[in-house]
């Protein structure tokens, strides 16, 4: 029986990004639903969105009033995709992912996988940073997961897909954590319930439009959070 998909994005200033992602998208072979939740560019992605969703019968499109953050655009499209009784919820980036790794996703899922995650820093994945950021993230990385003490080599990406039958108790509107901390938490909840993981390898591009949208605080919020998550599972 073939699975009802749903593939989701966040936008925030993409603009320039969305016809390049959108002719990626549409040459998959593959039968799904896109989701796109903006929360109300300034540079007026929402309204190229409403145009391109015009002409696409299976694209679904929310605007929120304002900024909200990452982690309650993901929130709200996982309850979404419950909500719809979908059998595969496809989360990515639209400036920096492939979305001809999807079928390889979807695939895991297939071979009886609960979640799956795409990695930049495993065996065969790529990373396009360079300099200090390459540094920051690889290696932020590599202390979730020694503090932690999870077998993975990536916690921070959203290239995922969750079996949302098998994972039917995973409730993401519990999570706390904010930003990419909140990725982070995702994958610590999703292990510590006993889940089975599939990490496969992926190319992380350089974004071609724009700017990186990470703030300053990351980085110093998800060294905290990591030592909060280190003390819970201790005590």
């Amino acid at each position: 029986m073939k699975k009802k998909i749903l593939i989701f994005t966040a936008t925030y200033n993409e603009a320039k990004t969305l016809q390049f992602y959108f002719d990626e998208i549409y040459k998959l072979d593959l039968k799904f639903d896109l989701l796109i939740i903006d929360d109300n560019s300034p540079d007026l992605t929402w309204k190229k969105l409403r145009d391109l969703e015009k002409n696409h019968k299976n694209f679904n499109l929310i605007i929120r009033e304002k900024k909200l953050g990452l982690n309650t655009a993901h929130q709200k499209a996982f309850n979404y995709a419950r909500e719809n009784d979908y059998d595969y919820l496809i989360t990515m980036d639209i400036d920096s992912h492939e979305p001809k790794t999807i079928p390889e996703i979807i695939k895991e899922l297939d071979l009886g996988n609960d979640f799956v995650i795409g990695s930049r820093y495993m065996i065969g994945g790529k990373c396009d940073y360079t300099g200090f950021r390459n540094i920051i993230s690889r290696y932020g990385n590599k202390f979730i997961k020694y503090v932690l003490n999870i077998k993975l080599d990536e916690f921070t990406t959203s290239f995922r897909g969750f079996n949302l039958k098998k994972m039917r108790d995973f409730d993401m509107s519990k999570l706390k954590f904010q930003g990419y901390s909140f990725l982070m938490e995702v994958v610590y909840r999703i292990k510590t319930k006993g889940y089975t993981i599939k990490e496969i390898p992926i190319h992380f591009r350089e974004r071609q439009y724009g700017y990186s949208k990470i703030s300053k605080i990351e980085l110093p919020r998800t060294l905290f959070n990591v030592i909060r998550l280190f003390f819970e599972k201790l005590f």
